[in-house]
């Protein structure tokens, strides 16, 4: 799954694999293994590509939210309740289609994953975000 979510996300971007390896400082040859899944990245090069898209490891590794822990920040459980919310709806659903064909599991979880990181980018974004009138002057 990381290769998927990696060229996903390269897709997102609208980069090239020449574009993603020289932001990164790889071989374009590097980031394709990756993408084909011939090559397995190690920590430090999973933080640096989950640094540059602004995505967690466990995004990129396509590992499931754990659920509600002590651990958890509380925005970690929002998301996670928003996400578990938006996959049980799309379980759920008999009338999701796309072209007039319905979705396939794949396609569902795709529409899921990607819900997730528009939630993480979304909070991310509006944390940054702060009204005038709480800006010092």
């Amino acid at each position: 799954m990381f290769g998927k979510n990696l060229a996903q996300l390269r897709k997102e971007r609208k980069l090239s694999q020449y574009d993603l390896a020289e932001k990164l400082g790889f071989s374009r040859g590097q980031v394709a293994n990756y993408e084909q899944g011939t090559r397995q990245p190690n920590f430090d090069t999973l933080q640096k590509i989950a640094d540059f898209f602004d995505v967690s490891i466990d995004m990129l590794l396509d590992r499931p939210i754990k659920e509600t822990t002590n651990k958890s920040t509380k925005d970690e459980r929002d998301i996670a309740k928003l996400l578990k919310k938006f996959s049980d709806d799309i379980e759920h659903s008999d009338a999701l289609a796309f072209d007039g064909e319905p979705l396939s599991d794949e396609a569902k979880e795709s529409l899921i994953e990607s819900m997730e990181h528009i939630y993480r980018t979304t909070q991310r974004i509006n944390k940054k975000y702060t009204p005038k009138k709480y800006q010092d002057n």
